[in-house]
Formats: structure tokens, sequence, C-alpha cells
């Protein structure tokens, strides 16, 4: 409950986060059927660099500001959508920006300051609900959804200790709920072991067809620093992986130190 996003919207990791979401939305909005989108943890929706917040850190140059500097051509849809809606857009302002009149959106956020503005931001959009609820909660209270085809994004903060196990368990039920659905679960990467052994979790859940693409910005060697971060997805939509190279690539080079690194690494099979 304490967790802003406040102080870091626009850094690396929203940077890979976002721009990993917006191929996956295009990717499923491919096809002429309703889409429906699911952020368990939407935060306020769109963020404000000049904030006091984000002064504090400053996280937002070395991510957004980076890329809109060197404007690589492998992100315009990102950046374009950056530049158009103004501020920083939060994973819901990217969404609701690109859905289609027969699309749905589902918010949820569970901090009560957070979740007010939230629902102020969005009032008078008849595509969009807002949810004041914890977001592992909502995968069971709205999966599956009447459209049969979603995209869920689960982003949490990472303030407990055991959010990568909660993450683990969360997805193994909902996919088990929800088979079609496309899942995409962001995760920090400090140093190698927490994931390493988030990823075996997932595999005693034996959730079939899973990839992490990954984006580390130095060797994750210093567990007190955010060292990259990581998309998981389950189900990835055709050709996701192919279109996922190239944007990974212009990210590595335009945020990463010299011995980062960008992969895409397939975890089970279909």
């Amino acid at each position: 409950m304490n967790y802003r996003h406040a102080y870091h919207a626009g850094n690396e990791a929203d940077c890979v986060k976002h721009a990993l979401l917006m191929l996956l939305l295009r990717a499923l909005m491919r096809k002429n059927k309703p889409l429906f989108v699911l952020d368990t943890h939407a935060g306020t929706g769109a963020y404000d660099p000049a904030s006091i917040e984000a002064a504090k850190t400053g996280e937002w140059r070395q991510g957004i500001g980076r890329l809109l500097e060197a404007n690589p051509p492998e992100l315009a849809d990102y950046l374009d959508l950056v530049r158009g809606l103004g501020l920083y857009p939060g994973s819901p302002a990217l969404a609701r920006a690109i859905l289609r009149p027969s699309d749905r959106l589902a918010l949820c956020e569970l901090h009560p300051e957070d979740a007010a503005l939230l629902k102020r931001r969005f009032r008078t959009d008849p595509m969009v609900q807002v949810h004041r609820r914890d977001g592992y909660e909502a995968l069971g209270a709205l999966l599956p959804p009447p459209e049969r085809r979603a995209l869920i994004l689960i982003d949490p903060p990472y303030e407990r200790p055991d959010e990568f196990a909660t993450l683990a368990a969360a997805l193994g039920a909902a996919r088990q709920k929800f088979p079609s659905g496309v899942f995409a679960a962001w995760y920090p990467v400090k140093h190698r072991a927490p994931v390493r052994d988030f990823l075996a979790d997932l595999a005693a859940h034996r959730i079939p067809d899973m990839i992490a693409c990954e984006l580390l910005l130095r060797p994750p060697l210093d567990p007190a620093r955010l060292n990259g971060s990581g998309l998981l997805i389950v189900n990835p939509p055709y050709g996701f992986e192919a279109e996922a190279v190239p944007v990974l690539s212009a990210l590595r080079a335009t945020l990463a130190d010299a011995d980062g690194d960008a992969t895409i690494t397939r975890l089970t099979d279909e």
C-alpha cells in the first residue's frame, strides 16, 4: 500500500514493459474480434515528469527521456503514443489510446489515492471500468471474460518478499481458469537468483507456451540496484517473438550499458 509509481514512471523498466505491451496489443488486434484488457496494478494512468515525486528520483531521464531524444525507429509506435498523449502515459492510458470501440478495458488499483485519481481520469469513458480492489483477487473475479479474448497485464510493486511466489501461484490459477488468455507479467531483475527461482516455480505449475523477454542494463550482480527487468508472457500471439527482437535491440542500444543484454527465452513449449 506504500508503493507509488509516480516516483518511477518512465524509467527504463517502464519503457521495456510499455514498448512490449504495445506489440502485444497490436498483435491481438489484428483479429477483428472484441478484446478485453485487464490491468491488475494500474496506478493512476498517467504521470507528470515535473511532479514532486518524479523530480525526487529523476528516473524518467534515463528511460523515456533518452528514448525520446534518440528516437529509434523500431520504437516509433510507442514513442508516438507517448508524445501524443502528453505527460508519461502508464499502461492504462497507452492501452486505451489504441483500443477499438468493440474492446473493453478493466483497471484495478488498491492504493486509495491512486484509485481515486484513476477513477477521475476515466470517469466519463464507457469503455473503461475502474475497480478499487486487489489485482490478484481480480484475476479470479473477472476471468474468463465474455469476450473470450483477453490480454492480462500483471505489474505488482514487488514490495513483499513473497511477491514472486504469489505471482507464480496467481498465474498458475488464472491460466487454469482461462487457458486461452494472453498473460503478461512484469518482473524486476536485481540479481539472478530470485528470477531463476521464479521461473522454476512457474515450471512447477506446468504452464505451457511461456517466453521471457528481458533487458539487462548491466550484469545483475548488485542486488541493491534494479539492473534490468523482464516481461513473462503466457500464450504470446503468433509472430510476437520475431517482432520483439528489434524492439528489445533498440531498447538495449539506447538504455543499457555496454555490458548490458537483451534476450528472449522460450521457457515452455506450446
